[in-house]
């Protein structure tokens, strides 16, 4: 029983978990997108050629039944490392101790309604852009870290380092503020990120990103043919929904929660095998017993109720050895894997009602015989 208490809150703390991760809000929408990533190193595209081909290709790719908008990026949502620097932004003097490197990736029009990130204030990027002065948008973690409650549109900021050609006296201007999102990994804290016009700096990605209207996968034929029609030496590399993508980040959590609802259900049924049998054993053995209650004046119910109460005797003895061996477990578990919902009693409650559930279940049919007992066929028992 004691086992069964802790092999199920085991369970409960990790499906738990498993559901927090997969309704974390990762600041964008991750249904019906499909990642396309091209293969354009050695088909003859590149610098302003290759931009030329995916400005066209993006316009290609929305005529597609079934697409709403395209657009591509450095870095897809959950999909490791990006890019990060130093920054320096106008009017804020940061102390060298406070410094720390802002993420950035380099997106092209429509990206933020692609991924449905919910655009705060300002404007999204434009092909006309790459004609004007450098402009950025900033995510909300940085505008709050360095503009407080103040306006940053319109607001410049310079790259500190002269990394993929930016330096000193390369201002940009920020032109918008962006909800915060999750790139790196589903675990982390946001990052303060800065998002670049990627035509604008010639970075264009491989890394196409499609709405659509459909299932994901449904457009995926037309997407490549669509690619092989006007990019004739570039080839599609792979192809992947943003939902795949974004649960194969959690796929240890997957496991881990499906071995030990697994290992919770079979502790359960060896529990309930075991409390039939000593239960149909105890009844059998105390028949005589039974009989002389009932011809004492000892209702069905009250028979049921005695066996019942056997059973619930038995399973607060677990549940006295085993909720305290759960509430430990727990804590030593949350010293190994990070944001387990530890503070919640939930697990632990899960356990006792499954496990108290469990043991009327199996008591229910002994408990069923004992009352349908003949009083007199109960006396003359042996």
């Amino acid at each position: 029983m004691a086992l069964s208490v802790v092999l199920l809150s085991g369970a409960g703390l990790f499906i738990r978990h498993l559901s927090n991760l997969e309704h974390l809000d990762l600041g964008f929408h991750r249904e019906h997108v499909l990642l396309v990533t091209l293969d354009a190193e050695h088909s003859g595209y590149e610098g302003e050629r290759l931009s030329r081909a995916y400005q066209e290709l993006l316009g290609r790719f929305e005529v597609i039944p079934g697409v709403r908008s395209a657009t591509f990026s450095g870095n897809t949502p959950i999909s490791g490392a990006g890019a990060a620097s130093f920054v320096t932004v106008e009017g804020y003097p940061e102390k060298p101790e406070d410094r720390r490197r802002v993420s950035i990736n380099w997106v092209a029009p429509k990206y933020f309604e692609t991924l449905e990130t919910p655009l705060l204030a300002g404007r999204d990027f434009d092909f006309q852009d790459r004609r004007g002065p450098r402009v950025a948008i900033i995510n909300q973690a940085m505008a709050r870290y360095y503009f407080g409650t103040g306006d940053p549109i319109g607001k410049h900021f310079t790259i500190d380092r002269d990394w993929k050609g930016f330096g000193d006296d390369m201002p940009f201007e920020i032109v918008g503020v962006v909800g915060d999102a999750k790139y790196y990994e589903i675990r982390e804290d946001t990052h303060r990120t800065i998002y670049l016009n990627a035509f604008q700096d010639g970075n264009v990605s491989s890394k196409f990103a499609l709405r659509t209207n459909v299932e994901p996968t449904a457009v995926a034929p037309e997407v490549r043919r669509t690619v092989r029609e006007l990019l004739k030496t570039v080839s599609v590399e792979r192809l992947i929904t943003l939902d795949d993508q974004v649960d194969a980040s959690i796929v240890p959590e997957r496991v881990i929660a499906t071995l030990s609802g697994v290992l919770g259900a079979l502790g359960s049924l060896l529990t309930a095998i075991g409390l039939y049998g000593l239960l149909a054993y105890t009844v059998a053995r105390r028949i005589n017993e039974i009989g002389i209650r009932m011809a004492l004046g000892a209702s069905r119910g009250d028979v049921r109720r005695m066996v019942l109460g056997d059973a619930l005797g038995m399973v607060s003895a677990g549940l006295v050895i085993g909720a305290p061996v759960a509430f430990w477990g727990k804590s030593f578990v949350a010293s190994l894997i990070e944001d387990l919902p530890v503070k919640s009693m939930v697990p632990i409650v899960f356990g006792a009602v499954a496990m108290i559930a469990v043991a009327l279940l199996a008591a229910y049919v002994p408990a069923r015989r004992a009352a349908r007992v003949d009083p007199m066929v109960a006396l003359r028992h042996e």
